[in-house]
């Protein structure tokens, strides 16, 4: 059973443009001295099953992101790509990993049960054991994504011209936060897929997809550090946890 990676990083990241440079998307911005996707591209590469990984991003970005794969010796050591393969995403992240979806399945021929799994690349922090509880996951259930149990007492409301409502109590325990990685086996993902794009339905994420389309999607236990760069402070935030894993 082979493992196919996908690390969509076509997005301009605005909430970040507060105190950083407008121009960098947060995927290129770095955590002591690397690139947030690098980081994600390390953790991916330390899993042995993982025989690909898939980058989207925007068209202008391309050679940056094979400059940076060379730059932190990511590709193989005769110059070629190894694992990793860039290719222009999307204008949203569900075309993203359509796209790296179908170049994927083109170029390593993914059969049926293989693992697909979809992070994203601005959630940096994402460590080898996690992905491998992920990988197992997906071969047990079909489908995984990785979730945070909520911890604050969660609210249903009821939006109005003048603010929000209260209209029930969601029990903590029937609640998670998504994180990434999802997965599913390929023949799943690909179905889920298929099926959106016919019914022109965009999803949050790639579990909305598979949930849509009938399959059972398991949950694999989160960290807090698994959070997503989307705003300033983050990057410090990053580097205090970099900093704890190292002490």
């Amino acid at each position: 059973m082979r493992v196919f990676v996908i690390l969509p990083a076509a997005g301009i990241g605005t909430r970040m443009s507060v105190g950083t440079s407008a121009s960098t998307p947060k995927q290129f911005l770095s955590i002591a001295g690397v690139p947030v996707l690098v980081h994600c591209l390390r953790a991916f590469l330390a899993v042995g099953r993982v025989e690909a990984i898939y980058i989207a991003v925007r068209k202008a970005e391309i050679e940056r992101v094979r400059a940076q794969v060379a730059e932190f010796g990511l590709g193989s050591k005769d110059g070629s790509a190894g694992k990793v393969h860039v290719l222009e995403g999307g204008d949203i992240r569900q075309q993203s990993v359509s796209n790296a979806l179908a170049k994927l399945v083109a170029e390593a021929g993914c059969g049926e049960d293989e693992v697909v799994l979809v992070h994203d690349a601005a959630r940096p922090l994402i460590d080898p054991a996690t992905i491998d509880r992920t990988i197992d996951a997906v071969a047990e259930f079909g489908a995984a994504i990785v979730g945070l149990p909520a911890v604050d007492t969660i609210k249903q409301v009821e939006r109005t011209a003048h603010g929000a409502i209260v209209t029930a109590t969601i029990p903590r325990e029937r609640i998670v936060q998504a994180q990434t990685p999802q997965g599913a086996r390929c023949g799943l993902l690909q179905r889920a897929f298929a099926e959106a794009a016919a019914d022109e339905f965009t999803g949050t994420d790639e579990a909305s997809l598979l949930e849509r389309a009938g399959n059972v999607v398991a949950v694999v236990p989160g960290s807090p550090r698994n959070f997503k760069i989307t705003q300033p402070g983050d990057i410090e935030l990053a580097e205090f946890y970099l900093a704890q894993g190292k002490a």
